[in-house]
């Protein structure tokens, strides 16, 4: 039974570690495909402090709605099939050689 759980909670750390790095390479999409939108908020925050939020605003509010297009669950969901169907790929090509 102790080797169950141990086996267990690995399993869970290596799915814990698979999705911080899709949310991550997500992250990073979702930057490069916004890149228009955070060069326009980087230029109206630059030499700003407090009035950044107002100046800013509608800008902040594009480049807000640009990110949330490539992260939110269900790009999350499909990163994750496709790293399912990539990882049963491998094995069953390894499987058949």
């Amino acid at each position: 039974m102790g080797g169950s759980y141990v086996e267990q909670a690995r399993e869970n750390h290596v799915k814990k570690k698979v999705e911080e790095a899709l949310r991550s390479k997500m992250k990073a999409k979702a930057l490069n495909e916004c890149d228009q939108y955070v060069s326009k908020y980087a230029e109206c925050a630059t030499g700003r402090t407090f009035s950044v939020v107002w100046t800013c605003r509608k800008i902040a509010k594009e480049l807000n709605t640009c990110l949330h297009e490539f992260t939110n669950d269900k790009v999350l969901e499909e990163m994750k099939r496709e790293y399912t169907l990539q990882e049963e790929g491998k094995l069953s090509a390894a499987s058949t050689t």
